[in-house]
């Protein structure tokens, strides 16, 4: 790190010595703190805290290559149905028509998802106070949070049809035991399903909303009968289930394409209809 000391200790070099007393004779050889400082912002540098760009771990991965280069140019087809504004919230581009097979509604509306958590003591540090204010304990910690999610348009702003509660696509979360619980995949899909209803009334039918998620793990939940070896048991087991009174896992296939099933048949001998467990399961692949 670069610091007023730094410039300190450049100017006592004996090479920048010598460099003084031949362009400067007689001039002063030492500086202070202070004016290091001085001669920092004189050439525009700035004092504070470092800056903190994007990460970049993992961007270079292949298989994230991929997916961006796929998602980019999926965003390609998608722009052509979409009316684009400018910085200035001018319209710059407008669709011209032609036929899709993709989905009945030319006009795509691009409608984004975000969520942000604040807490009780999120919030101004500094303000003026008088000369002989006491200081006040507070509790440790950030305080109870209350998240807000919601989505957004370029046509409409924030996704509402009205002032109720139901017309708006906007959710107020408490997190915690006490309170909410924990912000899940089946929240974000009632919110949406609100969402949808939202935008339906708001353009009649006549386009096609387009909802953009990021990666959260909320937004990536799986079906309740999907494939996951990690929650499999390894040997058979009667009315095994993925989640606790969940469906059953769905069946699998071989390399080949053909069915592999996950249940012992109804006709089985022993073991009717029970889960066959990960043991069974490779022996048979």
């Amino acid at each position: 790190y670069i610091s007023g000391q730094t410039v300190v200790d450049f100017v006592a070099l004996p090479d920048t010595q010598a460099y003084i007393e031949k362009h400067y004779p007689g001039s002063a050889t030492t500086i202070s703190t202070r004016t290091g400082q001085q001669w920092l912002q004189k050439l525009e540098w700035r004092y504070g805290k470092k800056k903190v760009g994007m990460y970049i771990d993992g961007h270079e991965c292949e298989d994230v290559v991929a997916y961006c280069k796929a998602f980019c140019e999926r965003w390609k087809e998608y722009e052509k149905h979409m009316v684009t504004y400018d910085n200035d919230g001018n319209i710059a581009f407008i669709p011209s028509g032609f036929y899709v097979k993709q989905w009945p509604r030319f006009r795509l509306v691009l409608a984004t998802h975000d969520e942000s958590t604040f807490y009780a003591r999120d919030r101004r540090k500094n303000y003026w106070a008088p000369k002989n204010a006491p200081a006040i304990p507070e509790r440790k910690g950030e305080g109870p949070s209350l998240m807000t999610s919601d989505c957004m348009t370029n046509e409409w702003g924030r996704l509402s049809c009205g002032e109720e509660e139901d017309d708006q696509a906007q959710i107020f979360f408490e997190a915690g035991n006490q309170h909410d619980g924990y912000f899940s995949g089946e929240d974000l899909l009632k919110q949406v399903e609100n969402a949808i209803d939202i935008f339906n009334s708001k353009c009649n039918g006549t386009m096609t909303a387009l909802f953009m998620f990021d990666n959260a793990t909320t937004h990536q939940k799986r079906s309740p009968d999907a494939l996951s070896a990690q929650k499999m048991v390894k040997n058979p087991k009667l009315g095994w289930t993925p989640t606790p009174n969940g469906p059953k896992m769905r069946d699998g296939q071989f390399a080949n394409g053909e069915v592999q099933h996950f249940h012992f048949p109804e006709d089985h001998l022993t073991m009717p209809g029970w889960f066959k467990g990960s043991e069974q399961i490779l022996k048979e692949q």
